[in-house]
């Protein structure tokens, strides 16, 4: 699969300008490149802010693990987001609008364009805040700093964690027959404990009002820098580490026209079960 690049913008500006940017960049703490790409959006009419979502939480938790939509659909609507594929067929992480698929037997490859998925989160990533992190002990301990950073309880986050982990606990899920719930899959997750690794964990903050859509809380995937390990975040411990967090205001939910979900009794209540199948921050 090619990956997607970005690509460098020079450009001369008037000094008036130059001085509104740099008086926003200051008000606001938004770096200039958040500026810039946000004001592009706008003119050129460009989703941004915007979380996309394929399915619910609901059906994951009831099984409903078919195909939906492809890898290749997917790239349409984000370069940054999670998911997982047909069947639970291994955790997803898309990271500058490259798909890599993690799976059950410790292998990490990039998703072919047609790997059907049925679940995923994603957006065009714009880090709108920046800041440094240190002496994190723990995921909670992880979250306790972000949370003061967060325009209250009721919006998404996207959030991108980089640098070098002291210690990644993470899962990956195998692929399970058709007909099993989310609870009784988790039971058969390989567990990995990375030691030094350097990479990124890519996730989403989301209210707890929309357990009923997407997984409350704090939800990570992680990759290494190598392309070597990648899975579900359940733990981290770390010295420093960057952290961009990207506000998200709009939810464009694509609900799947399969006949498993058409068919699927979504009506029950699932967070107990979620939270003990996902181990989310919350």
């Amino acid at each position: 699969m090619e990956e997607q690049q970005g690509h460098d913008l020079n450009l001369r500006l008037p000094a008036g300008h130059w001085q509104a940017l740099q008086r926003h960049c200051q008000q606001s703490g938004e770096t200039l490149s958040a500026v810039v790409r946000k004001a592009l959006a706008d003119y050129l009419d460009l989703d941004h802010q915007t979380l996309w979502q394929l399915s619910t939480s609901t059906a994951v938790v009831e099984g409903v693990f078919g195909g939906a939509l492809q890898v290749k659909d997917l790239i349409d609507h984000g370069d940054f987001g999670l998911g997982t594929f047909e069947q639970l067929d291994g955790e997803g992480i898309l990271l500058d609008g490259v798909c890599w698929q993690a799976r059950g037997d410790g292998s990490l490859s990039q998703a072919p364009p047609e790997e059907a998925i049925p679940f995923w989160v994603a957006t065009h990533f714009q880090a709108e805040h920046q800041m440094r992190v240190s002496d994190i002990g723990s995921i909670e301990d992880l979250g306790g700093r972000i949370d003061p950073v967060r325009p209250g309880a009721n919006l998404f986050v996207a959030i991108k964690i980089q640098g070098l982990f002291e210690q990644v606990k993470m899962r990956t899920v195998s692929r399970v027959p058709e007909g099993m719930g989310l609870l009784e899959a988790s039971k058969n997750q390989a567990m990995v404990r990375l030691e030094k690794v350097s990479g990124t964990r890519v996730g989403f903050w989301s209210p707890a009002h929309t357990t009923s859509l997407n997984i409350p809380g704090y939800h990570f995937h992680f990759l290494s820098d190598d392309h070597g390990s990648g899975g579900h975040v359940l733990d981290v411990k770390a010295d420093s580490l960057n952290v961009e967090l990207d506000f998200q205001s709009n939810l464009r939910l694509a609900l799947p026209e399969t006949k498993q979900f058409l068919e699927a009794d979504l009506s029950r209540d699932i967070s107990e079960e979620l939270h003990q199948a996902e181990g989310v921050s919350r």
